[in-house]
């Protein structure tokens, strides 16, 4: 599945240059078929102090050049020739789950049937990890988009994860609740709000709002990352001296964004926050050191960011010592 874009301003929403994607993700993945490379689903497990950690594949998707309105097409496409990448950039999409004991924290959850055949793999992966839907205590969402919530249904529309409290940040579901919000939204976007709003309806009474930098759960802290959208979080993992930071959508394509932190996607509600954010969490990461994952970096998702001038590089973490 591609992705392409023709980006409508909507500058009455909100501070900054706020815009949405003009396409319908939904028909095109209808259309879309599965390759005969499609990877299986994929879970990859590793330690972190106390914490078990496993990535989850929900599979992939291909981003199209002109989803990023700033990047310069040459530089673009030479820096994907040197990446070994074709001009429709194959994307991972992916979850992580945090294990102590018997608590089983779950970030994200991928598509569901949202996306297209190359997605929706996160239940798979978790039964490829030996964890039943019905064991997961708490569910993360970092944000309400689509490849991020829409698993929290099943294929009935009921709660995929019947046992879990739903985690979310309280601008992040005023942001998919405002009907002045969708109102002014292209046509192809609606639907987003949709789903938001579907996403959480079977866990009412079990969805705790979050606001700020918080813990919430012992050994996971939410950092407020907004500009992707404008309750986009981050995550801080922590036990003992160990600590991951899951910087979630602050990069979609990493040939690209670490290089050019300033290309923005068309898919942030506001792009220059989301630039501003991007270049701080890449600073920090740099600077301390520390290992990070992201919901689009190639699966597993987890790295190091080094500095390389005044821009950025990724160096995925070692197998196997991850």
């Amino acid at each position: 599945m591609t992705i392409n874009r023709r980006t409508f301003g909507l500058g009455a929403l909100g501070a900054g240059t706020l815009l949405f994607s003009r396409i319908d993700p939904f028909r095109m993945a209808a259309a879309a078929t599965a390759p005969a490379s499609m990877p299986l689903p994929a879970a990859h497990r590793f330690t972190l102090g106390e914490l078990d950690i496993t990535a989850l594949s929900d599979g992939h998707l291909n981003l199209g050049l002109e989803l990023f309105p700033a990047a310069d097409p040459a530089t673009a496409e030479a820096l994907l020739t040197k990446a070994f990448l074709p001009k429709a950039v194959p994307t991972s999409v992916n979850a992580f789950l945090v294990t102590k004991g018997d608590q089983r924290v779950l970030i994200d959850t991928g598509t569901a049937s949202a996306m297209g055949p190359t997605l929706g793999h996160v239940p798979e992966a978790l039964a490829a990890a030996g964890v039943k839907p019905e064991s997961i205590n708490t569910v993360i969402i970092t944000h309400l988009h689509p490849d991020h919530a829409n698993g929290l249904l099943d294929a009935a529309g009921k709660a995929a994860f019947p046992a879990a409290e739903v985690v979310v940040s309280t601008p992040e579901l005023a942001f998919w609740n405002d009907d002045g919000v969708m109102s002014r939204a292209p046509t192809e976007m609606k639907p987003f709000f949709d789903m938001a709003r579907k996403a959480i309806v079977p866990y009412e009474g079990k969805v705790r709002k979050i606001e700020g930098e918080i813990e919430i759960v012992p050994g996971i802290t939410a950092l407020p990352a907004p500009g992707h959208t404008p309750g986009h979080l981050a995550l801080r993992i922590s036990s003992g001296d160990a600590n991951l930071l899951i910087f979630t959508d602050v990069i979609h394509a990493a040939a690209l964004q670490f290089s050019h932190p300033e290309w923005a996607i068309a898919f942030d509600v506001d792009q220059e926050t989301a630039i501003a954010t991007r270049k701080r969490v890449l600073d920090m990461a740099a600077a301390d050191n520390l290992l990070v994952a992201g919901m689009h970096l190639p699966f597993p998702g987890v790295g190091h960011v080094v500095r390389e001038g005044d821009a950025y590089g990724y160096v995925p973490a070692p197998w196997p010592a991850l």
